[in-house]
C-alpha cells in the first residue's frame, strides 16, 4: 500500500478510535437515544438526497435500519455511557466472531482450524475481561454484546441481499432508523427540548462528530481504500482501533490499567485478527460488507 494510502488508512482509525471518546462525553451531555437521532437524523439529510435507492431496495433498508441503525448504533451508545471507553471497544470487537459464527450456521461456510482458534481466543478474552474490574455491570455488558450481535446480523443480511451502495446504504439506513429511534427516545427518555437547550460543546460536538467525521468522512476514505487495494490488505487496520481506544480511554478519561484489561483485550484482539487476516495466495479484491469497525464505528 502507498504510504498516502496507508496514512488515509491510520487517519480514518484514529477518527474511529477518537469516536468512542467523543461518544462517552456526548452521553454525559445529552441523552444517549436523543443524540443518536440526531446523529442519524443528520446523516441521512446529507446522503439520502445524493444517494437515491430502487424502490425494491427499501424493504431490505428498512430491515438494516433495525439490526444495523437502532440495535447497533443505539445500544452501543447506551453500553458506552455506563462503560470505560477502552472496554467498550474491546466488547464490541465481538461482533467479527459472532458474525462468524452466524456465517458457519445460517451460510454453511466452514470455519476451520485458524478461525476456530480465533474464535475460542476473543471468547477466552471476554472471559478475562469479566474477571476484572473494569467490565461494566451486566446491563451495560449485555448492551454492547447485543450491539456487536446486531453488527453481526447486519452483516449477514448485506451478503444475502439486494447490492446497495456504501453511502446509500448509510444514508437509507439512517433515515429509517430515525424516526424509531425518536420514538424510543420520547417514551424513555424526558425533556428532550430542554436537554438539547442544554447541551454544550460535549452533546452538540458528539452529533457533529460521529455524523460527519466517523459516518461520513471516515466511511467515504475507507470505501476508497477498498476499491484501491485488497480487501486483506485494508481490514486489518482496524485491529487498531480497539488498541488506540484503550490508550486514548486511559490518557484523555483517566480510564483504568491493569492486566485483565491488558491480557483480555489482547486475546480479543488476537482472535478478531486470526479470523479477519488470510495467510496464503493473493485473491481478488472483493466489496466487503458496510463495516462499523472490525471496521466497528460506533
Amino acid at each position: 500500500m502507498p504510504l498516502r494510502d496507508l496514512l488515509l488508512g491510520l487517519l480514518v482509525i484514529v477518527i474511529w478510535a477518537l469516536n468512542i471518546i467523543v461518544i462517552k462525553l456526548g452521553v454525559s451531555d445529552m441523552p444517549p437515544l436523543l443524540l443518536t437521532t440526531l446523529r442519524l437524523a443528520l446523516v441521512a439529510a446529507l446522503l439520502v438526497p445524493f444517494h437515491p435507492v430502487a424502490r425494491h431496495q427499501l424493504p431490505f433498508l428498512a430491515l438494516l435500519s433495525v439490526t444495523f441503525g437502532v440495535m447497533n448504533f443505539a445500544l452501543l451508545i447506551i453500553g458506552l455511557g455506563q462503560a470505560e471507553a477502552g472496554t467498550g471497544a474491546l466488547l464490541v470487537q465481538m461482533g467479527t466472531p459472532f458474525a462468524t459464527l452466524l456465517a458457519v450456521i445460517f451460510l454453511r461456510e466452514r470455519l476451520g482450524a485458524k478461525r476456530l482458534v480465533g474464535l475460542l481466543l476473543s471468547f477466552g478474552g471476554i472471559g478475562v475481561l469479566a474477571g476484572g474490574p473494569t467490565l461494566p455491570a451486566p446491563l451495560p455488558t449485555a448492551l454492547l454484546l447485543a450491539s456487536a450481535l446486531g453488527w453481526a446480523v447486519s452483516q449477514l443480511l448485506i451478503k444475502l441481499g439486494p447490492k446497495v451502495s456504501p453511502m446509500a446504504m448509510a444514508g437509507w439506513i439512517a433515515l429509517f432508523a430515525t424516526p424509531q429511534l425518536a420514538l424510543a427516545s420520547w417514551w424513555f427518555e424526558d425533556n428532550h427540548w430542554q436537554a438539547m437547550l442544554d447541551a454544550g460543546l460535549a452533546g452538540w460536538g458528539a452529533v457533529l462528530y460521529t455524523a460527519l467525521m466517523s459516518s461520513i468522512l471516515a466511511y467515504g476514505i475507507w470505501f476508497g481504500l477498498i476499491r484501491r487495494h485488497d480487501v486483506n490488505r485494508v481490514v486489518p487496520l482496524t485491529l487498531l482501533v480497539p488498541v488506540l481506544a484503550v490508550i486514548l480511554g486511559i490518557v484523555l478519561l483517566g480510564d483504568s490499567v491493569n492486566a485483565y484489561k491488558l491480557g483480555g483485550g489482547g486475546m480479543v484482539v488476537a482472535g478478531v485478527a486470526l479470523i479477519v487476516i488470510r495467510f496464503g495466495p493473493r485473491r481478488a479484491p472483493a466489496t466487503p460488507p458496510v463495516p462499523n469497525a472490525a471496521s466497528k464505528d460506533p
